[in-house]
């Protein structure tokens, strides 16, 4: 599904190594396993699509905004970014549609300053995130 054995390539995980850093989210990216930076990146992304869920409940739209633009790019940049089609086979595949079904209605619930798409993100995020985290380490051996 991802680069190589591990689940990054070394250039995929300097890729996001570098998104942790650009989306501001506090990381211990140089001293994190692959499957931890993959972990990482789902607990940015859900803090992301919680946070804008909030500000567009309280009608913040200049948080809602970073808020989106941030769990895109993590979409973008992290997870769908450092997927290997070639090695990762139909799960790989099968993600990489998912992510841009997520880009594409994370930017629908940007436009339409509406709350619903991004419910639904998170209930199709929530069980590969908790996936992920129960295969733990054991994923980079």
């Amino acid at each position: 599904m991802y680069a190589t054995a591990s689940p990054f390539s070394p250039p995929m995980a300097f890729s996001a190594g570098r998104a942790y850093r650009d989306v501001g989210l506090e990381t211990g990216t140089a001293a994190a396993t692959p499957h931890q930076l993959i972990a990482m990146l789902f607990d940015g992304l859900q803090e992301s699509l919680a946070q804008a869920r909030g500000a567009l409940q309280s009608r913040n739209l200049e948080v809602k905004g970073r808020a989106i633009g941030r769990a895109v790019r993590i979409v973008e940049e992290g997870l769908k970014g450092g997927l290997n089609l070639e090695t990762g086979g139909a799960l790989a595949q099968d993600l990489r549609e998912l992510y841009a079904y997520i880009t594409l209605r994370l930017t629908r619930a940007n436009l339409d300053n509406d709350e619903a798409p991004i419910a639904e993100c998170q209930r199709l995020v929530e069980p590969i995130a908790t996936a992920w985290a129960a295969i733990g380490d054991r994923a980079g051996r």
